[in-house]
């Protein structure tokens, strides 16, 4: 009988370290919480960019002169509520981003762009809708320097009898800036009539001073061609969601444009 008590108690013991090992085991797992960590926008610099996540170095560099959409896992250690996002030039070291990320903040989601040494956010584009042109520009005037906000107004022009239609609007965009998403209905540029007159049809985007109709070359040096003075655009028959970042290429007098990023 004592053989028997001892061996109960013994087993008893047993069973209690077991469940108490058992229950710090699963109270190691939960102090450890995974979280995703999303990353994408576009390096259109020359760089490779390197990104740290509080000590832990990103596998792969994001690569000079391309968009970037990474997902990564990060553990929160026990604790610890938040940490530090650094993205630096990989040659230069040169700081490029910083920002501390929250834990309590749903789905960590970083965007961004960097070009020409200067990071701003990456906007999304709109999902494409069905009979619509989606369109986002950033202007960059490298050669005028303009430095006040512009409207990108966006129609068709008709060369009989020389008319420029407005379609839609982005109003008092400063260079550098993203515009908000232009939105329009898609639309032909067969030929067709106009007043009574078959005339061809050309699909334009206008960079006009801010609140006017008139071209924010005016007063500078550099003329506005009612044709090939025009902002980089998609086909407009086809439903698209387009963003655009643009600079100035004049050809002589005559201020067209040159297209960084089409995507």
């Amino acid at each position: 009988m004592k053989l028997n008590k001892l061996y109960l108690s013994c087993l008893s013991i047993l069973m209690l370290a077991l469940t108490a090992c058992n229950k710090g085991d699963q109270d190691f797992l939960y102090k450890d919480e995974l979280f995703s960590i999303s990353m994408n926008g576009y390096n259109a610099s020359s760089e490779e960019l390197m990104v740290k996540l509080d000590t832990t170095d990103f596998r792969t560099p994001l690569p000079p002169n391309s968009r970037f959409e990474n997902t990564t896992a990060y553990t929160f250690r026990p604790n610890q509520n938040r940490i530090k996002l650094r993205v630096t030039e990989k040659i230069s070291g040169k700081l490029v981003l910083e920002r501390e990320l929250k834990k309590e903040d749903p789905g960590i989601k970083v965007n961004f762009l960097y070009i020409d040494g200067r990071t701003s956010p990456m906007p999304e584009k709109p999902a494409v809708e069905e009979g619509k042109l989606n369109l986002i520009y950033m202007f960059q005037p490298t050669t005028t320097n303009y430095a006040e906000p512009v409207d990108f107004v966006v129609g068709k022009y008709y060369a009989v009898p020389k008319v420029f239609e407005e379609l839609a609007r982005a109003k008092n965009v400063k260079p550098y800036d993203f515009c908000p998403a232009i939105t329009l209905p898609t639309f032909s540029t067969l030929k067709q009539e106009y007043n009574g007159v078959m005339t061809t049809v050309s699909f334009v985007v206008r960079i006009c001073k801010t609140g006017t109709d008139i071209p924010y070359t005016d007063g500078t040096e550099y003329t506005w061609n009612p044709l090939s003075s025009t902002a980089p655009k998609p086909v407009s028959s086809t439903s698209s969601s387009k963003l655009y970042i643009f600079s100035e290429a004049p050809s002589g007098a005559v201020m067209r444009f040159f297209t960084r990023l089409d995507q």
